[in-house]
């Protein structure tokens, strides 16, 4: 019988998980550690501060800082991405310090599956797979049109992070 699912598909941390996680990540990112204590979580993660649009709720989410060119990508489909659409004002604390970024929500499927590959690749499959919160079902590394019809099923999408003095993130 063939394998019916999807080559990619959502495969988050359990809810309760993150609840009580991400306090602790919070707390522990905004510590100024010395160099040789910080190790290499701080340059993988970053929280994001932001001001949700239609709430005005306050929002701290930890999350997975990805190299992206001239700024940092958050690759996610958690609701509160939805924040970013059309571009949106965002406290960076990544690396030990805050920085004001503009937060750019990429939604489109060919661009979302490119960058999604390319970290992927970058990452390796496995590593991937526990950190951009997916489970891959192919045995190899998900084609871009893989990741494309992923991005259209289950909402995965990129934020563009770039220094606000840079303009307008791309």
């Amino acid at each position: 019988m063939p394998d019916r699912r999807p080559p990619v598909e959502l495969s988050p941390p359990p809810a309760p998980l993150l609840r009580a996680l991400n306090p602790a990540m919070r707390l522990l990112l905004g510590l100024p550690l010395p160099g040789p204590l910080r190790g290499p979580l701080p340059g993988r993660r970053m929280v994001l501060r932001f001001t949700g649009r239609r709430t005005g709720r306050r929002y701290a989410v930890p999350v997975t800082a990805h190299p992206a060119g001239d700024g940092i990508a958050s690759l996610t489909a958690a609701g509160w991405r939805l924040n970013f659409r059309g571009g949106h004002e965002v406290e960076v604390l990544h690396r030990g310090r805050v920085r004001p970024m503009r937060g750019e929500l990429v939604e489109d499927p060919a661009t979302v599956g490119e960058v999604y590959v390319r970290r992927i690749e970058a990452m390796g499959v496995r590593r991937a797979q526990r950190e951009l919160g997916l489970r891959i079902n192919v045995e190899r590394v998900p084609t871009v049109e893989e990741m494309a019809e992923a991005s259209e099923r289950q909402g995965l999408s990129v934020i563009m992070l770039r220094d606000v003095h840079d303009g307008p993130a791309r």
